[in-house]
């Protein structure tokens, strides 16, 4: 059974409890009594109305582990800059906006660790095997009869990789030809879900789609939104959500003056604080091939069980004020200094596997003006400024003149 008949199958203040009490105040005590408790009642009700009331979100303090920076993260997505003749033509689905009255959002720890050859530990396989098997059913598969293999190599590869750290006179470093990956091979599908908890699905070959649709890789925004919501009509047990919502992003240009955009979907949510997590974390894409066939998907679902809290948020204004006192992280050996050539801000969670912590940023685009092409294409890079109230950072990253993402 190839690919396409597999999707086939798929068309189908904490709350507080305030005792109420009756305080009979004896009137044979003498006044000075009854003014004390007047006195301690006003403190408390100032006390209250400086906590409540107050204009700035930073005022809110509340009891949470203190976050740090990691300074050992991978540059692996390398320069973060992105092309267009107008800032708006940089799009996305992004729930919040600047008119967003949120004032906390969850911050997660990374249940990865990494050690410093980047071979991660607290992998949980048990959740693995649970996702890829969930995956399977979404793609119409019949569970009972496949088989789970992993990427550990095998004996003889893991011999020749021995030869080779004997040659250079390397230790080889613990855990590295532990498995970091669970796969999945039927006809026609590959499905892989590693450590990160992000599952790809390969299709060999590639499924082609009705000829009404576009699916290139540089169709147009419109063309690229009809074709989502055919996705969620026909696919809509591999999307996997209550709610679907669209989120076509990109409109960037590549170097031939050639425009993209990719097509991604989450669960809209009722909150706006879960659609914002959702939008970050619990999400799906699908990709065309040079052909315009669906070739991948990737679904992503990390591991979020470890809760630190909800942490107060600074609003766009303060970020934009560290920003240009450079408490930025970002790929750009640039530092901005003019308010000017900030040109748009969103709230997004940084979601890379090495993350320490998963916690809010600001993400500024700023254009960079020495960047620009002949044609007129400006270039705006990406600065990420901490979106958690500073008293929680033990080190509030500080741009250092060369790459820190």
């Amino acid at each position: 059974m190839k690919g396409n008949e597999f999707l086939e199958k798929m068309g189908l203040i904490d709350h507080a409890y305030v005792e109420a009490a009756d305080i009979k105040i004896n009137k044979k005590k003498s006044s000075w009594v009854n003014w004390r408790i007047v006195a301690a009642c006003l403190g408390v009700m100032i006390l209250a109305g400086t906590i409540l009331f107050t204009n700035d979100r930073s005022e809110i303090k509340i009891e949470l582990p203190v976050l740090s920076f990691s300074e050992n993260i991978p540059t692996a997505m390398g320069y973060e800059g992105y092309m267009a003749y107008d800032i708006s033509e940089l799009v996305n689905a992004n729930p919040w906006n600047e008119a967003s009255d949120i004032a906390a959002l969850p911050v997660y720890k990374n249940t990865l660790t990494y050690d410093k050859y980047y071979i991660a530990s607290g992998a949980d396989f048990d959740k693995m095997r649970e996702f890829i098997l969930d995956v399977a059913e979404r793609l119409g598969l019949d569970t009972k009869d496949l088989t789970i293999t992993d990427n550990a190599p095998t004996e003889e590869t893991k011999q020749k990789m021995i030869e080779q750290f004997e040659k250079i006179g390397d230790p080889i470093p613990e855990g590295y030809f532990d498995p970091t990956k669970l796969i999945i091979k039927a006809d026609g599908i590959i499905i892989e879900v590693d450590q990160s908890m992000t599952a790809h699905i390969s299709f060999v070959p590639a499924v082609p789609l009705p000829d009404q649709y576009n699916f290139t890789h540089f169709a147009t925004y419109n063309e690229k939104l009809e074709l989502a919501n055919y996705f969620i009509s026909k696919y809509s047990r591999l999307i996997g959500t209550n709610d679907p919502q669209v989120n076509i992003y990109g409109g960037d240009y590549n170097i031939h003056n050639q425009q993209s955009y990719q097509i991604g979907f989450f669960d809209a949510a009722d909150s706006a604080v879960e659609k914002i997590i959702n939008f970050n974390f619990n999400r799906v894409e699908l990709y065309c091939d040079d052909n315009g066939d669906l070739f991948m998907a990737r679904i992503y679902k990390p591991d979020l069980s470890n809760k630190l809290g909800d942490y107060p948020i600074i609003t766009p204004e303060q970020a934009k004020a560290l920003l240009l006192n450079g408490n930025y992280i970002s790929t750009i050996a640039y530092r901005p200094s003019d308010a000017e050539l900030v040109k748009k801000v969103e709230l997004v969670y940084r979601t890379g596997e090495h993350e320490e912590y998963y916690m809010p940023y600001y993400r500024f685009y700023i254009e960079l003006p020495a960047e620009e092409r002949e044609n007129g294409l400006k270039n705006f890079g990406a600065y990420y400024v901490p979106a958690v109230e500073s008293s929680y950072i033990s080190n509030m990253p500080t741009w250092d003149g060369s790459f820190n993402n």
